[in-house]
């Protein structure tokens, strides 16, 4: 009770003088704390001590022998009370001031004989670093003895980490999120044979690596030419995206800046439009009416920041050219090349162009007319190395019926080899092919001798199938030259030749009529999946 009434004497009875909050200090048992009174800057010399007082003590350096701060376990020097071990007799308010002025300052000096969190959090110092990045874990130096303190030095900090021994360096080159925790650091002072420790807490928080976006300019690109027509007024932005306030984008003609004012010919606007995390820029070069002048000037954006190096963006008028003669005449002469490159490749494709128009659109097929068949095979003799033997003769019957659906009148099956039976044949087929066949097949070269006159006068279409071993030319008999046209003629080449998407077969189809049915084998599909 006498100690809180001379304490509020003592706090009232300055006059003039307004009482302070004192500053609140926490520190461990058995620990050093250091007390600093602030400097007296009314007081005369920089030698001036100042006057200690607590409960238990009033003390100067001066008034004050080694040995009696030695029995109170404190040590004074300059503006510094230093108490060696703090424990709960240390505890409380301390007040200093210096002789000759008015200002005290306070102190409430708290011991804690165990942690608590109201000591870790007064005695928390946090620590952020990045990730990938080098950290450096700094012991605070608040509170602490100075350096020039007599009969005292300061040792190597160590260096804890959540209560083990930290064995590493307290500099990371590379620092992890695994590396956060809590650190105590821990300075010793060694005083008179013995050591006295200071202890703090370092917080370190890894936080991911910090990304920085760039500042850039999205439009135009460098070197971009702009087409203008003298006279006329014309606008570019330049538009850019910042992440700094401090960013900002202007105009360059040549060396020198494009003014703002909007009453020079040629000035330029700015426009800024914030977003979630960056602010879209547009500067805006404006030209009242182009001119020659224009043309020949060198007009750049640049981007300047302050978190990275200046960006520049250099664009380049250009006079319009309008349509010339030169131009129309080189887009004719295009033109005219691009419809003759169109019928080279048509004249080239028109076989896979015809049989893909037959087959996918259904188109060439001809209305009815009268004809029973699409076409007739009809044998005529060759030597015997260019014959097409039975089985060759077989698989060219059934791949024209089966899968292209072509209606054939056969000879073997048909009609029997009389003069006027063939005849008949022809005339109800739209097409006649003429397959060679050996010497000793049926079906000989007098037949065909025979009808030929009366086969010419009827105008019917011939397709021949020249079978070629060799790449020597054999002469056609006359008969067959007189029946068939140079260009409806198709090679037989063997067994290359017996594929359904062979050249053999392609020419043949584009020889012979469409055929006026669906493929028996597709009719076949489309049944059962009609059933299906």
């Amino acid at each position: 009770m006498k100690r809180t009434i001379f304490l509020t004497l003592l706090l009232t009875s300055l006059a003039g003088v307004r009482p302070l909050k004192p500053q609140v200090r926490h520190v461990r048992a058995g620990e050093m704390a250091v007390l600093l009174c602030p400097g007296c800057s009314q007081c005369s010399g920089d030698g001036a001590e100042p006057f200690w007082t607590s409960r238990a003590m009033s003390l100067t350096k001066t008034s004050s022998s080694l040995a009696e701060q030695r029995r109170k376990g404190v040590l004074l020097h300059g503006t510094s009370l230093i108490i060696l071990r703090a424990s709960e007799d240390h505890e409380g308010n301390y007040s200093c001031s210096f002789g000759g002025s008015n200002r005290q300052s306070w102190f409430r000096l708290t011991v804690h004989s165990e942690l608590s969190k109201e000591f870790e959090a007064w005695n928390q110092y946090p620590l952020i670093c990045y990730a990938q990045e080098s950290c450096k874990l700094t012991c605070p130096d608040r509170n602490i003895p100075s350096v020039k303190t007599p009969n005292m030095s300061s040792s190597a900090i160590i260096w804890h980490k959540d209560g083990d021994p930290f064995q590493r360096d307290s500099y990371f080159s590379s620092v992890d999120e695994k590396d956060s925790g809590v650190y105590t650091c821990t300075r010793p002072y060694l005083y008179l044979g013995h050591t006295y420790n200071i202890t703090f807490r370092v917080v370190l928080q890894v936080k991911p690596k910090k990304v920085f976006s760039v500042s850039r300019i999205t439009q135009p690109q460098n070197n971009q030419v702009f087409y203008v027509d003298l006279g006329s007024p014309k606008v570019i932005d330049c538009k850019a995206d910042l992440y700094s306030f401090f960013d900002d984008v202007f105009w360059l003609s040549n060396e020198s800046f494009v003014e703002k004012n909007d009453s020079f010919p040629v000035f330029y606007n700015t426009t800024r439009v914030r977003g979630s995390g960056e602010t879209r820029m547009t500067a805006s070069l404006v030209f009242r009416k182009v001119s020659e002048e224009d043309l020949q000037t060198v007009y750049t954006c640049k981007l300047e920041s302050d978190q990275q190096e200046p960006t520049f963006v250099t664009i380049t008028l250009r006079k319009n050219v309008h349509l010339s003669s030169v131009r129309l005449a080189s887009c004719i002469i295009g033109f005219l090349g691009l419809i003759i490159v169109t019928a080279f490749l048509c004249l080239k494709l028109k076989i896979h162009i015809a049989l893909y128009l037959r087959d996918t659109l259904g188109c060439c097929r001809h209305a009815a007319d009268g004809k029973t068949y699409d076409a007739y095979l009809m044998s005529y003799k060759s030597d015997a190395d260019t014959a097409l033997n039975e089985e060759d003769r077989k698989w060219l019957v059934n791949v024209l019926d089966e899968q292209f659906g072509y209606s054939l009148c056969l000879f073997n099956q048909n009609v029997v080899p009389e003069k006027e039976a063939v005849l008949d044949c022809v005339e109800q087929s739209r097409a006649v092919v003429l397959v060679p066949t050996s010497p000793e097949s049926e079906t000989g070269p007098d037949v065909l001798t025979d009808i030929h006159a009366a086969l010419l006068k009827r105008g019917t279409r011939f397709i021949l199938i020249d079978a070629k071993t060799t790449t020597i030319e054999r002469p056609l008999p006359e008969t067959l030259e007189l029946l068939t046209k140079p260009g409806c003629r198709v090679t037989w080449r063997g067994n290359s030749s017996k594929l359904p998407s062979s050249s053999f077969c392609k020419q043949l189809r584009y020889h012979l009529p469409a055929p006026q049915h669906a493929p028996k084998l597709q009719h076949q599909r489309n049944t059962q999946d009609a059933s299906c």
